[in-house]
């Protein structure tokens, strides 16, 4: 194992996880999801992918009602460029199956797009599952990084380009080790806090243990009624990845939490605020001031505009996919229950 994998780099970013779900409140939608990574063969068989999802509507009285569920699970040689060798979906998706032979890399959102453009108009929670895929398969190189797996990097297709985001910017830490080693640093984050709820069994969808070497994607998506302007909606998401250690201990990778309301009348974003509970690196919590730039976007165009306009050290991957997700908000604000009174 890669020697600064059982130890917390010096240049290590926030370590501040959620200490619980955001409580579930009546007259609200939820939407979570989850994709859990595992590799049931070892870490140089195939990525297995399984995706949950579920829509949530939380009533007056507090009463609750699932409104929808979805699931995928995906097969993916990883060490052999990401590429897709199977999948299947629930409900299913027949056209779903162009995908295999895709990359879960760049170029996967324009193929998702042109095989199920209804889900994508829809803002179905299938396509949320399937749109988070090129970032989980990405992030789901840290277990056989942090393991050492020879030349995991190269055989996955992954490149290292300086200035992507805000933890590659030109002098920071990553780029520094990776000057001086020839390669990237390895993240230790903090242990991870219990995402469920001992009081609310329902503050998210039923999740299996994960076994030593799987990573989790998680994420949730609150839409409410703001009660001092009813043209406008009050959102809230939180994000996170973990990782489970060979010794069965799980550590948190990369937390967000975002806020922002929206809009009703023009269904554009009034307002929006980031904050970064768990980062790897000391360059990475700047990128959090992006999300301010969401004001005055139209929420048909969001996930587009990131795609173009979020780049470079301004920004971070995973917190992009987490603002991509709020294009959601006009499908569940016409799940939301009647206002109380």
């Amino acid at each position: 194992m890669h020697p600064s994998s059982t130890q917390t780099h010096p240049r290590s970013g926030p370590h501040a996880p959620a200490s619980g779900p955001p409580p579930r409140l009546p007259g609200t939608v939820r939407r979570t999801t989850s994709i859990d990574m595992r590799r049931p063969d070892g870490l140089e068989g195939p990525l297995m992918l399984h995706g949950l999802g579920r829509d949530l509507v939380t009533h007056g009285d507090g009463t609750s009602e699932v409104r929808g569920e979805a699931s995928f699970d995906m097969s993916v040689a990883f060490l052999e460029n990401r590429e897709i060798t199977s999948i299947s979906t629930r409900p299913d998706a027949p056209a779903a199956q162009d995908l295999v032979g895709a990359r879960a890399a760049g170029g996967f959102r324009k193929q998702l797009d042109a095989a199920l453009p209804e889900d994508r108009d829809a803002h179905t929670l299938l396509y949320q599952l399937l749109d988070d895929i090129p970032g989980a398969a990405l992030v789901s190189g840290y277990s056989v990084g942090r393991a050492d797996v020879p030349a995991s990097a190269a055989r996955s297709g992954y490149q290292l380009t300086e200035n992507q985001c805000s933890g590659f910017r030109h002098g920071g830490t990553i780029m520094i080790e990776v000057g001086r080693t020839g390669r990237a640093p390895v993240v230790t984050g903090p242990e991870a806090t219990p995402l469920t709820s001992a009081d609310d069994s329902l503050a998210w969808h039923a999740m299996d243990d994960l076994g030593v070497h799987s990573m989790r994607r998680q994420r949730l998506l609150d839409v409410a009624r703001d009660p001092a302007d009813p043209r406008s909606l009050r959102v809230s998401s939180l994000f996170r990845d973990s990782h489970v250690a060979p010794d069965g201990r799980a550590t948190v990778i990369h937390e967000y939490e975002v806020s922002a309301w929206v809009d009703c009348d023009e269904w554009r974003v009034r307002e929006a605020s980031a904050t970064p509970h768990v980062l790897p690196w000391t360059e990475c919590p700047s990128a959090a001031a992006s999300a301010t730039r969401l004001a005055g976007v139209d929420i048909g165009n969001l996930r587009r505009q990131i795609r173009t306009d979020f780049r470079g050290i301004s920004t971070c991957t995973h917190l992009n996919d987490q603002l991509r997700s709020l294009a959601d908000v006009v499908a569940l604000a016409q799940g939301l229950p009647p206002a109380v009174g």
